[in-house]
């Protein structure tokens, strides 16, 4: 921390998250780090929405864990989320975080691929079956449409980010409603059929296609 600060930059990214990043804030805040710098962070709001607490300071580029946060998509724009966050909320008395909106949005995947081989079969459905209707399905759960690629059986939703801000109806900062930035996930992810890459095929694809931007 103090080595951050003595090298006097202006913008410091953190890639730490849970816990490690609440321990990590809290102890920037008691160096008075947030005023000497601009802060980004990759995963600042990527914990249950109740660890952070409102000492955290606004307008941090807060990234969040799986391209969820209960907020958004905001409930009047996207029915399926004010539904889950209101049962959610309801039945735990605590706001979901993304495991939530992860372990529901499989559990509701993997139950509509086996009702739909069951009706094909006739029966139970086996491995194979199940596995052949999950392939290429789509799903609109709480955080936006899922989309299993065939290729890789991989879950993909576009990607989300925004700024830290504290709202009187939360006990915690939330992402500023104004200011979520959406990214089409196709626009960042490597397409099918890239070749695979060290250390990913997502970064040789992004290091061979995108262009280079010079100063």
């Amino acid at each position: 921390m103090t080595k951050a600060i003595a090298a006097k930059p202006d913008l410091l990214v953190s890639s730490v998250w849970g816990g490690d990043y609440v321990a990590m804030y809290k102890q920037a805040l008691q160096y008075g780090l947030f005023e000497k710098m601009k802060f980004a962070t990759t995963l600042a709001l990527g914990v249950a929405p109740h660890a952070i607490g409102k000492d955290h300071p606004e307008g941090v580029i807060a990234g969040v864990h799986a391209n969820y946060h209960f907020t958004f998509p905001p409930g009047n724009r996207w029915p399926p989320n004010k539904t889950f966050v209101e049962k959610y909320f309801a039945r735990w008395k605590e706001y979901p975080n993304f495991q939530a909106e992860g372990a529901y949005t499989a559990t509701q995947m993997l139950k509509a691929a086996i009702e739909k081989a069951n009706h094909f079969l006739g029966g139970w459905p086996d491995d194979d079956a199940i596995i052949s209707q999950l392939e290429g399905m789509g799903y609109a759960g709480p955080g936006g449409y899922v989309y299993i690629r065939p290729d890789n059986h991989q879950g993909y939703k576009d990607a989300m980010t925004g700024f830290s801000k504290n709202v009187p109806e939360y006990p915690f900062p939330i992402l500023d409603p104004d200011r979520v930035i959406t990214i089409p996930i196709r626009n960042i992810t490597a397409p099918p059929g890239w070749p695979k890459g060290e250390p990913t095929s997502t970064y040789t694809w992004i290091e061979q296609t995108w262009p280079t931007v010079k100063a």
